[in-house]
């Protein structure tokens, strides 16, 4: 994925096209890059396409499947979030850095979040975009699970941990935490990721 298919093209559907849903994916890269993501709407992205809304939701489900395949992303949120939560607070710190981490071992998954991540440094509106569909699919979600105070803070300072470390580890590659162990990187990071979870952020928040 290349920064310019995020910011968006020209608009309008050349005449005769027949893959109907890569021109699906492509209106849908125009709206949400022109709106963000909270404020695109289906019905926006069909009439983009030329075609109609249900159209888009046999090919996506919802809003946030259409998401995922125009950036490309090869992870659910609504799937995955469920099973790193079900069990509670205790350990999750440890859940959530064990599974981030194994995605980002996955060469086929790697290849797509590091295309992501390149574009939302670089572009304003990718940018934008992500962050609100980050917020709406996944911090939300980890925050209502939270009976903690300040839970919707809570979540950002585990995704601004997350992100930081995909930089510093997958992006940059600066070593030794390029080639450390998993294990080792997540005995290191997990209790920092479980105190913003679950314990004191202090008097200032």
């Amino acid at each position: 994925m290349t920064e310019p298919a995020l910011a968006g093209r020209h608009r309008g559907r050349p005449p005769g096209r027949t893959n109907t849903r890569q021109a699906v994916l492509d209106a849908a890269r125009e709206v949400f890059a022109e709106h963000g993501y909270q404020q695109a709407s289906l019905r926006a992205i069909a009439a983009e396409a030329g075609v109609d809304a249900g159209m888009v939701r046999h090919f996506f489900g919802d809003k946030a499947g259409l998401f995922r395949a125009a950036m490309e992303l090869p992870i659910d949120p609504a799937e995955v979030l469920p099973a790193l939560l079900e069990p509670g607070v205790d350990g999750l710190g440890e859940r959530v850095v064990r599974f981030f981490l194994s995605v980002w071992e996955e060469p086929t998954a790697r290849g797509p979040f590091l295309a992501v991540i390149r574009s939302v440094s670089g572009h304003e509106e990718s940018a934008a975009m992500f962050r609100e569909f980050i917020t709406d699919q996944v911090l939300v979600r980890i925050a209502a699970a939270l009976d903690r105070p300040n839970a919707r803070l809570r979540a950002t300072l585990v995704a601004s941990q997350l992100i930081g470390l995909a930089m510093v580890r997958y992006v940059v590659r600066v070593e030794p935490l390029a080639s450390a162990p998993v294990d080792q990187v997540v005995a290191a990071v997990a209790p920092t990721v479980q105190r913003y979870l679950t314990g004191d952020l202090g008097e200032a928040v």
